[in-house]
């Protein structure tokens, strides 16, 4: 019996990086479904759940993605409220590779040096997957800060984590690279997660600063978020800082959305959320 990959997105679109991933973590048909909300998945959702008998429906599950992890958990969450004992299939998040992504780089991180008790700073953190590293470095006991230029997102970022992970992340502002340089200088730990080709820090602005112990940048496309690195660094040492690149953790990320796709077919009451992901990329890194 194939195995039939869902890929419901809160975008217009499916996204083209998660169905190629679907298809090299072992999902034999991707089917693509954009602008699904809350409100119109239902029918989609009971189209997997009443087609197949009990022992075949693990050949079926869902992929909730999207450019928006609000609206991604939302999604997420109405999926599976629709099932009920016996009527299930398994069921992963990762809008815009917020959990894969965020996971790779934080238990990169962590086998890099210590998390525990260590300041570590998100820049650019609101998005997707700089919302779920700030979530997984503050479980790891860091005291974590979102920055972001407007303040009222860094707060709205900073609010979600506490509501959906009961955990403290403190809101912080920077308007251009020089305040984020100031927002760095008792940093242990930077993690860039800003916009593709958007450079964040300049080299002056980590290079000399004494606190930094590990730095990590989660984008691949020039000019890169933290310069003076390279998006190929893997956990080398530069002016006495670990650095990881997008590309050096990427390889990670890449294996780790591979292994969670396979893992939705091994039954049907798998939930890849956060938690989860987390836990199997630190038994992966």
């Amino acid at each position: 019996m194939k195995k039939l990959l869902f890929q419901f997105d809160t975008d217009t679109h499916p996204a083209s990086f998660d169905t190629v991933v679907a298809y090299d973590g072992g999902a034999d048909q991707v089917i693509g479904h954009g602008g699904l909300t809350p409100e119109n998945v239902r029918a989609l959702v009971e189209g997997t759940i009443f087609t197949r008998p009990p022992k075949e429906k693990k050949n079926t599950a869902i992929f909730v993605g999207g450019s928006d992890i609000v609206a991604g958990q939302a999604l997420f969450n109405a999926v599976q409220s629709y099932f009920f004992p016996g009527f299930q299939v398994s069921v992963m998040l990762d809008s815009n590779g917020s959990n894969t992504t965020a996971a790779a780089a934080v238990a990169k991180l962590a086998v890099s040096g210590v998390l525990q008790g260590k300041k570590a700073v998100v820049l650019a953190g609101t998005g997707p997957v700089g919302q779920r590293a700030a979530a997984m470095l503050a479980q790891e006991g860091a005291e974590v800060t979102i920055v972001s230029r407007k303040m009222a997102n860094s707060e709205a970022a900073c609010a979600a984590m506490q509501a959906r992970f009961n955990v403290d992340v403190t809101p912080a502002v920077a308007i251009d690279s020089d305040a984020r340089g100031v927002a760095i200088q008792e940093a242990n730990i930077v993690l860039a997660t800003g916009a593709a080709g958007v450079e964040l820090l300049r080299p002056e602005h980590w290079q000399n600063n004494s606190h930094l112990e590990m730095l990590a940048d989660a984008n691949a496309t020039p000019p890169i978020g933290i310069g003076g690195t390279d998006m190929m660094d893997k956990g080398i040492a530069r002016h006495g800082k670990i650095i990881w690149g997008a590309i050096g953790f990427g390889a990670l990320k890449l294996a780790l959305h591979r292994a969670c796709i396979a893992r939705l077919f091994e039954d049907n009451k798998q939930v890849l959320d956060a938690e989860l992901i987390y836990k199997l990329a630190k038994e992966m890194a």
